[in-house]
């Protein structure tokens, strides 16, 4: 079952592309900029993890944590800091906080956090997901992989795939997969879009995309 993480970071830049990395790992994020709006947000929704910086507006996310453990949550947290300070740590421990991580600090280093975190939590995290026909999708790379051997495919072909894969049997609208697949100074392409499906379709076989003329496209369960 797909995990949902909580990702409160005020830096937009860092928080866009934390998200984007771990939506490419097939988690669900939620994105959010000050601990108010993580109140609300988990007030509405269960998450299976939360990734909490220190220093944001409105409430740290020390003293966020601190409250929501009082309030029964045991959510496992990692908070994102630019302290360096052993009491800085120790207060996050003692709010409740299951590890952190300092900033400026390698994706890959938080995916293994991640992963070593909610493993401990829930089991086994598998970086895998089986496509079915001798194929599987890489999480971790990303990368899809037909019995063994890695099917070379372009980036946004592979956030595309994951893209799909987070949304399985869902009608994905065009200007949602432009949002996912073009960075905020690139210009959508329709024709590279099309390229792109045709390129997963030859994969995995045409009838797992369908086309919703004029609307999008449905990646469909196998």
């Amino acid at each position: 079952m797909q995990k949902r993480i909580l990702l409160l970071e005020d830096d937009l830049q860092l928080n866009a592309t934390v998200k984007q990395f771990l939506q490419m790992r097939g988690f669900e994020v939620i994105a959010v900029f000050d601990a108010h709006e993580a109140r609300d947000r988990l007030y509405e929704q269960r998450v299976d993890l939360m990734l909490l910086d220190v220093k944001v507006p409105r409430q740290s996310g020390i003293d966020l944590l601190a409250e929501l453990r009082r309030e029964g949550d045991t959510t496992p947290a990692i908070f994102i800091t630019s302290l360096s300070g052993v009491e800085d740590v120790e207060r996050g421990f003692a709010a409740g906080g299951d590890d952190y991580i300092r900033k400026p600090f390698a994706l890959k280093e938080l995916a293994v956090r991640i992963d070593s975190l909610l493993r401990r939590m829930y089991g086994s995290v598998s970086d895998e997901v089986d496509l079915g026909n001798g194929l599987r999708f890489d999480t971790a790379s990303p990368r899809l992989i037909r019995e063994g051997q890695t099917v070379p495919l372009k980036t946004k072909e592979l956030k595309l795939l994951s893209l799909f894969l987070r949304h399985v049997d869902e009608l994905l609208e065009y200007e949602r997969i432009y949002q996912a697949l073009w960075d905020w100074d690139e210009e959508p392409n329709p024709a590279s879009l099309r390229t792109y499906v045709n390129t997963l379709r030859g994969e995995l076989g045409k009838e797992r995309i369908e086309t919703i003329k004029n609307t999008g496209y449905r990646f469909v369960r196998q």
